[in-house]
């Protein structure tokens, strides 16, 4: 389920599942540890997410944090519509395959796993093995948990990666 984040005339930005405010740092920060946004115009329901995650990739780009290539940029404004639909759709191709192999990575690992004979010490920490769905509408909780946990595990291999490349990158 997507987070609905409203967004007021004053430009402030209520997150509707915590009952508070929160700025596009936080939201950038939910997006990054794999939750759902939806934004939406508190006043006409009008869908602004595009719009809001796009304020955040520029609010990147003047941090210096992310940076998209000048002459990309230029091409993008020359070739408007035509170009924003073949980006789409080659990003949401591109995401597909993404997805489509991380989820043969998982399955490999688990089947490497299971023949390591370590599926039965990782059924202990939630990992390597499937049971069977509850009856009591909980597995559906389950698996968000599993999600959120993915989620910030990625986050946290995402961030060792970034240190061990600045180590790397130190003069010795």
């Amino acid at each position: 389920m997507a987070y609905v984040i409203k967004r007021y005339s004053n430009r402030k930005l209520y997150d509707t599942q915590e009952s508070r405010y929160v700025t596009l740092e936080e939201i950038e920060e939910m997006i990054r540890t794999g939750k759902e946004i939806s934004v939406v115009d508190a006043a006409s329901g009008e869908d602004l997410t595009g719009v809001t995650l796009t304020q955040i990739i520029l609010e990147n780009q003047r941090s210096h944090r992310g940076g998209l290539p000048t002459g990309f940029l230029h091409q993008l404004i020359k070739h408007g519509e035509a170009w924003q639909d073949f980006l789409q759709r080659s990003m949401k191709s591109s995401l597909e395959g993404v997805i489509s192999n991380q989820r043969e990575m998982e399955r490999v690992f688990q089947e490497w796993m299971s023949r390591a004979g370590w599926g039965s010490m990782m059924a202990g920490a939630g990992l390597g093995t499937r049971s069977e769905p509850k009856r009591d509408g909980t597995a559906e909780v389950d698996a968000d948990r599993l999600r959120e946990e993915v989620a910030a595990l990625r986050e946290r291999l995402k961030s060792l990666e970034e240190r061990l490349e600045k180590r790397k990158a130190q003069p010795k």
